[in-house]
């Protein structure tokens, strides 16, 4: 038995596809496209002879991103010299190489120069340690158009971040969206922060998620947001060790900044007895928040009852994710009667891993039959099984159903659910993405959906079908399938 999962290098020479699940690798086709100012290679180990090709390509376009291309100290020489000689770059992005501290110093020394209009940076995961950060604040301070900085998974500590910032309160540092994510970070780093936040008023984006600052470090730099006129427009404090307590910092901090678009608090112990503090905040009318992440926030059907006031209430909020904690049917059902209220206008909700059963297909199938706003469900890892889908199945069939994306990965989904779902895959005209990841089906129900996808009228774009087995001969329909509709694609 056979699954179509295969990594190889991306390369293009336009802009890339959209972003990609981790877990997501695909079937593709070099496609010859037509050279833009956008210069994208992942995933490539580059020869010598390679590495010649690409140097004067660095050279001319304004975006250059080489991702996990085993770069290390000594390519950064090559770097150097190529970035000196681009006056038009704006982005770059090194992502996931060995540079070290050494070949940092040297990519720097690249942008040092008068005509550098470098704007956004990702050195993220490349060996940046806390020494290496003295190298940062020069530059940091010289390249006056740098707006967007990405330092995420490099081990700089407190100690290096204090660096860091005293670049950032410089006059001529106009940085306005700065990821720290999985940087070592612990609470001492938050005063510094927050002395940032206080003196730039621009600042518009700070990622902290995956850093030790526990409860005292999120006090501490509330307080900051609070006091300052920044106009954050994303804040991510995900797996923080933020705890209820600092809730009503948190109420605070987006009843007061009617810029904040996003608040990522997933995986952190909030409760139900913090949501309930957190709600008067989202709730208050300067709040115009459209995304709120709450996954793993130890939430239960309890706390589903505050947050369903908000959904009832803020039409500014589009998009929601309460993935992995223990709603349960009865939480499902709470969320349901709120999205079918006119004044709940949310169109992406994530209730992956919440204990929901078939029991709350028949809820959800009213809000697929009435609401107008919801464009993206995720119901994976959810037990709702062959009888579950096929409820769903009633309102995805009718013309008035305007979702876009479903997703029921490792839903218990056998060759008896497909059979429901293929007439759907032709009654649909809304339904451009389908994920049936890490269920129990085999060649029988994946030929079922093929042969409704293989029809004109079928107007899905993506199938997601990663860990799924098959037959030899299905994968090789699968790839005739490809070939016929370019529109389409498979993901397994």
């Amino acid at each position: 038995m056979l699954r179509g999962a295969r990594l190889v290098p991306r390369v293009f020479l336009s802009p890339p596809p959209g972003p990609l699940n981790k877990w997501q690798s695909f079937r593709t086709r070099r496609r010859h496209c037509i050279p833009t100012m956008s210069l994208d290679i992942q995933c490539e180990q580059l020869s010598d002879a390679r590495w010649a090709e690409l140097l004067p390509l660095i050279q001319q376009y304004q975006v250059v991103r080489l991702e996990d291309c085993g770069l290390t100290e000594v390519r950064c020489k090559d770097i150097s010299s190529v970035l000196q000689a681009n006056p038009t770059l704006t982005e770059l992005s090194l992502r996931t190489n060995e540079l070290g501290n050494a070949g940092v110093h040297l990519v720097l020394q690249g942008l040092q120069n008068s005509t550098c209009k470098i704007q956004k940076l990702s050195l993220q995961n490349c060996g940046l340690t806390e020494a290496g950060c003295g190298v940062l604040t020069g530059p940091l301070r010289s390249l006056t158009t740098l707006r967007e900085l990405h330092l995420n998974d490099n081990p700089l500590g407190d100690a290096g971040l204090q660096l860091l910032c005293k670049a950032f309160l410089d006059p001529q540092c106009h940085l306005e969206r700065l990821q720290l994510e999985y940087c070592n970070l612990t609470a001492t780093s938050c005063e510094p922060l927050a002395t940032v936040l206080r003196a730039k008023p621009d600042f518009k984006e700070l990622v902290l998620s995956n850093n030790d600052l526990h409860e005292a470090g999120v006090h501490t730099l509330c307080q900051g947001l609070k006091d300052s006129a920044c106009q954050l427009e994303l804040l991510k404090l995900e797996n923080c060790g933020i705890t209820s307590a600092n809730c009503r910092d948190l109420c605070d901090v987006v009843g007061s900044k009617a810029s904040l678009q996003e608040l990522g608090l997933g995986c952190n112990k909030l409760g139900n007895a913090g949501i309930a503090t957190l709600c008067p905040g989202l709730l208050h009318p300067n709040c115009r928040l459209r995304t709120l992440w709450l996954w793993e926030c130890d939430i239960t059907a309890e706390g589903c009852k505050d947050l369903c006031h908000v959904l009832r209430t803020k039409q500014s909020l589009k998009e929601l994710s309460l993935a992995s904690n223990e709603l349960g049917d009865e939480g499902a059902r709470l969320l349901c009667d709120s999205l079918l209220e006119p004044g709940c206008q949310l169109e992406s909700l994530w209730v992956k891993s919440c204990s929901l059963t078939a029991a709350c297909c028949s809820h959800f199938c009213s809000v697929l039959t009435q609401n107008r706003s919801l464009l993206e469900l995720q119901m994976s890892n959810n037990p709702l099984g062959d009888s579950g889908v096929q409820e769903l199945c009633k309102a995805l069939g009718q013309p008035g159903t305007v979702l876009r994306v479903l997703w029921l990965g490792d839903c218990d989904v056998s060759d008896i659910g497909c059979r429901s779902l293929a007439p759907i895959l032709l009654a649909s005209r809304s339904l451009r993405e389908l994920d049936l990841s890490n269920n129990c089906m085999g060649d029988s129900g994946v030929l079922q959906l093929m042969e409704s996808i293989k029809q004109p009228s079928c107007v899905l774009q993506q199938l997601v079908l990663y860990d799924i087995y098959w037959s030899e001969e299905v994968e090789d329909q699968l790839r005739a399938l490809e070939e016929e509709r370019p529109s389409l694609r498979i993901i397994s």
